[in-house]
């Protein structure tokens, strides 16, 4: 149980754009102590926005960690200060994709590396799309200004990552959840404002 492990002490070692990392002492159940880096992540949402037709929208765009691009679903972090994750979401959706949708439900929650980062990601499943002009104010720039949008059939995203095409971890789950979703006629979907209680309290 989490109450047998103590944080003794906590010391800040970098403060970035987007993570942080703090240094974490922790004491184990046998008295012992150990230092563990942890990256802090604001969090982040992502989207399995599927068309009338069983298609999931799917972005493609470079990331710099791996030096490569990526077939990912629309998503982004949860760093605009007392936005609600659906409305992130929305907006994500809208800025990436150019879509809205009317009917919005949870369809998974992902602690992405739990072994060194709190990131915690809400994968929602979207559907009744339609097409919608990105928010006011928004400016497309660095990676996001050679991203490509494309609409994937659900079956052939699920080939996709099993052939290990799809590897963006909130894409892979995702689409392999919504699979299974539609497989049991939606049924246990969670509403769209559902509690999150394994996102970290900042």
């Amino acid at each position: 149980m989490s109450d047998d492990f103590e944080v003794v002490d906590s010391e800040k070692i970098f403060d970035g754009a987007v993570i942080s990392v703090r240094r974490d002492t922790i004491r184990m159940p046998d008295g012992s102590t150990a230092d563990r880096e942890i990256v802090d992540h604001p969090g982040a949402v992502g989207i399995v926005a599927l068309d009338d037709d069983d298609r999931v929208v799917m972005v493609n765009q470079y990331r710099p960690a791996l030096r490569m691009r990526l077939d990912e679903l629309p998503a982004g972090l949860l760093d605009v200060d007392g936005e609600p994750a659906l409305d992130a979401a929305q907006r994500e959706l809208a800025e990436e994709a150019s879509v809205q949708a009317g009917e919005w439900h949870v369809l998974l929650d992902l602690h992405t590396s739990p072994g060194f980062s709190d990131e915690a990601i809400r994968i929602y499943l979207a559907r009744g799309l339609s097409d919608v002009g990105r928010p006011d104010g928004f400016v497309v720039e660095h990676e996001e200004s050679s991203m490509s949008v494309t609409r994937v059939s659900l079956a052939v995203a699920v080939q996709r990552v099993q052939a290990g095409e799809i590897t963006n971890a909130a894409a892979a789950a995702g689409i392999v959840a919504a699979a299974l979703a539609r497989a049991s006629g939606w049924q246990g979907l969670r509403p769209a404002d559902a509690p999150w209680p394994g996102r970290p309290r900042r």
